[in-house]
């Protein structure tokens, strides 16, 4: 790829709608599957795009990201020539709307301008960094640059129930992008956004300079108005006539939402994720060492996916263990999405539920109920932050959620 082209991997956003998950943590290092990170699929992407520079924002929560990012170094981007850019928010060097943390992914751009203009890159490839997708863009970049859009946008087919979630675009038989609605009650297509977009960056600039412009006065004063793509920078550029859609082979799911997390997990159960099935752009991760996984005699396995460092002596059904996870004998794990280090007692039962890293749930313990829907639903999944403990012969019933470094 052209050296004038530049990612930007947005990681920086607070992700409050994942509860306790994300209390001391940073949303794109949640893991998925067991033995990956949200955030490696944006940077397995980019490298595989043949994208040599990549910039990844950081804002909230910082340390719980930093040390895993390494640099770059678990996807081959720690070059001493461009490569890849930690990207954390600054003070006292610019204007207010230009410094300081982001109000969203639109004004995430606009507070880079200075570092976007100073790099001058023809070409921006901008991306979040809690999506589960792979994808080599390299076609996709050079349709873009002959097109004379101003931005293209990657797009995916899904239910409109989930489109309400999301923003919904509709589209010219040529692919041209006419309309947007951010997150609307009842939408019109199932065409969404996937927040992986192609720019020029001098249109770009004249879009977020413009809006500026125009919302002054309307927010606080370091506040642009801008907010995130779907609110202003997106119709902005629609209603000139400058953006196209260009669909995103493969599986994609935005895992922002604790319903849609677990439901991920389950879409990678039943065999409907396919982003590790590529060999020539394998999903790359910074992974602890660890030793293989043990199922003692007593252990029963069904449609279950085991990180490296388990052991398990209970039963686990339809569910996905971290690395390092125990199942003690006669515990029960069913429906279920354990992080690194928890131990389930003996008697103890897990059901629909996400327990975080170092959690301890005791002896004959129940957490949780079946679910009723086979769409899950964030009212009957239980959560746990990290380092929390429940403690013997307690039930949690659907829709509890425990705070961090708590015991109940």
């Amino acid at each position: 790829m052209n050296g004038d082209v530049l990612a930007i991997v947005q990681a920086g956003g607070q992700g409050s709608r994942m509860d306790v998950l994300t209390r001391e943590r940073a949303k794109p290092a949640l893991p998925y599957g067991g033995t990956h990170r949200l955030i490696d699929f944006a940077l397995s992407s980019m490298l595989h795009s043949g994208l040599r520079d990549v910039w990844v924002s950081l804002e909230y929560q910082v340390a719980s990201i930093d040390q895993y990012l390494a640099g770059g170094r678990p996807w081959d981007l720690d070059s001493s020539r461009g490569g890849f850019r930690r990207m954390v928010p600054q003070t006292g060097s610019g204007p207010a709307t230009e410094d300081g943390f982001a109000f969203g992914n639109g004004d995430l751009l606009l507070r880079m301008a200075r570092d976007l203009e100073a790099r001058a890159a023809e070409t921006l490839v901008v991306t979040s960094a809690d999506h589960v997708f792979n994808a080599d863009l390299r076609d996709v970049i050079a349709e873009h640059r002959g097109s004379g859009a101003a931005a293209t946008v990657l797009t995916s087919e899904v239910t409109k129930k989930e489109a309400s979630q999301n923003v919904v675009l509709e589209t010219a038989s040529d692919g041209t992008v006419t309309a947007v609605h951010e997150k609307p009650s009842r939408p019109v297509t199932g065409t969404v956004a996937t927040e992986v977009f192609v720019y020029q960056t001098a249109p770009l600039l004249e879009a977020l300079f413009r809006l500026r412009a125009r919302l002054a006065g309307e927010t606080d004063d370091d506040d642009s108005g801008i907010g995130d793509f779907g609110e202003h920078l997106l119709p902005d550029l629609v209603a000139r006539g400058l953006v196209r859609a260009e669909p995103l082979p493969g599986y994609w799911r935005d895992l922002g939402r604790p319903e849609v997390y677990l439901q991920g997990h389950r879409d990678l159960l039943a065999g409907k994720v396919d982003v590790f099935d590529h060999p020539d752009r394998p999903v790359l991760t910074h992974w602890p060492d660890r030793g293989p996984s043990r199922v003692r005699p007593s252990g029963e396995l069904s449609d279950s996916l085991l990180a490296p460092g388990c052991d398990v002596a209970g039963a686990v059904r339809r569910s996905v263990l971290g690395p390092g996870v125990v199942i003690e004998e006669g515990a029960l794990v069913e429906d279920a999405v354990l992080f690194a280090g928890t131990v389930v007692r003996r008697g103890a039962r897990v059901t629909t539920s996400i327990l975080d890293a170092g959690v301890e749930i005791g002896r004959d313990a129940v957490v949780g109920t079946p679910p009723t829907s086979r769409v899950a639903r964030e009212e009957e999944l239980v959560m746990v932050g990290q380092d929390s403990s429940v403690a013997e012969r307690t039930s949690l019933p659907a829709g509890s959620r425990v705070e961090p470094g708590s015991t109940v």
